[in-house]
This record gives structure tokens, sequence and C-alpha cells, in this order.
């Protein structure tokens, strides 16, 4: 790989450098998250794309940095964070109760990987392996959260 795609992977997979946080990266990763969705308030269909998205980019970004930075699943890699916490939230309302339940949630879901999403960090390659077990704890996450709006209703 040349050194320019080399560093557009890094940017891409520590979101803009979030990951180098000495302290707690992937929570450093998770957070840049909901602030971005805190801000925003995206409607589903701007969420729908902005998650295909992140997930069309992250998913090669996260295999070549992985590679760049010579570690499996590097903890400076945090894209997986951002596109967890977007399922997450996917489809439920932009309020600050939903949006901090899902960040702790999903943290909960990401550090302790309850089946299936160990098996698909260990058993899927590069960029997938990355990506997919933080995309099964945002939908754990996001699972509980309907549950727990349709409760309210």
């Amino acid at each position: 790989m040349q050194a320019g795609p080399a560093v557009i992977a890094r940017v891409i997979a520590t979101v803009g450098g979030v990951g180098y946080c000495p302290v707690a990266p992937g929570t450093a990763g998770t957070l840049a998250a909901l602030v971005f969705f805190w801000f925003v308030r995206p409607d589903l269909a701007f969420q729908a794309a902005a998650l295909a998205l992140v997930i069309a980019v992250g998913v090669p970004a996260a295999h070549y940095a992985e590679r760049s930075f010579g570690t499996k699943d590097s903890s400076q890699i945090v894209i997986d964070e951002v596109a967890g916490y977007a399922i997450s939230v996917l489809a439920l309302p932009m309020t600050p109760g939903y949006l901090i339940a899902a960040f702790f949630l999903f943290r909960f879901f990401d550090i302790f990987k309850p089946p299936p999403a160990r098996q698909m960090d260990k058993g899927l390659p590069g960029g997938l392996g990355i990506m997919a077990d933080d995309l099964a704890a945002g939908i754990y996450t996001n699972v509980l959260l309907q549950l727990w709006r349709a409760v309210l209703r």
C-alpha cells in the first residue's frame, strides 16, 4: 500500500484522530458518534444513509489501517464504534435520554461481546471482522431500546 492510501485509511479508521486518544479510544470513538447525533439529530433517511456510508467506507479503511498499524484490530481503529453507535440509535427518537442510554448500552455490549459478536470478531478477516462485532453490539443495543420504547408507548 502506498503512503497516501495508508494515511487516508488511518484518518478514516481513527475518525480524524479520535482513535489516538491515550485512554479508552473505543469510548472516545463512541462519544464522537454521540456528539454527532446529539447536534445533528438526523431523520431516519439521513441515519440510514450515514450508516451505509460509514460501513461502506469503514470496512476497507479498517482493513488497510489494521495492516498499516501492524496490529490485529488496533485500539486506534474506532470507525467501528461509530458504525455500531449509529445502529444503536437507528430509528429511535434523537432525545438525550435515548442517545445517552444507547451510549452506555453500546459500550457494555461492545466490551463484553455476547455471542455471536465475539465469534464475528474472531472469525471474520480484516476490516469486516473489526466492524462486525460492533455492528452486532449496535443491534443488541437497538433491540433493547426499541423494546423499551414499545413498553413506554
